[in-house]
């Protein structure tokens, strides 16, 4: 789930949008209507950045959709060299 707050109105309720923030709910500021920033929580922040080291592991998360995955293969032959 997550909040929009105009950046005038998140700038009034930082604490509010802080709170949500941690609680895991992402907090979108927008600028002119326009989405602008996401707020997260430092835990959230950190998932998000982690590198797994196998694929097997990334292909393995519970939370891994199908849309999450680009399998589409480039149509590129290479180029032809002489040997």
């Amino acid at each position: 789930m997550h909040s929009e707050w105009q950046l005038q109105e998140a700038k009034g309720n930082f604490s509010q949008l802080i709170k949500r923030a941690v609680n895991g709910d992402v907090q979108i500021v927008t600028v002119h209507g326009k989405p602008t920033a996401v707020v997260i929580s430092t835990e959230e922040y950190t998932r998000l950045m982690h590198r797994q080291s196998k694929l097997s592991s990334a292909l393995l998360r519970p939370d891994l959709a199908a849309e999450d995955l680009d399998i589409s293969r480039s149509r590129d032959t290479g180029r032809d060299i002489d040997l």
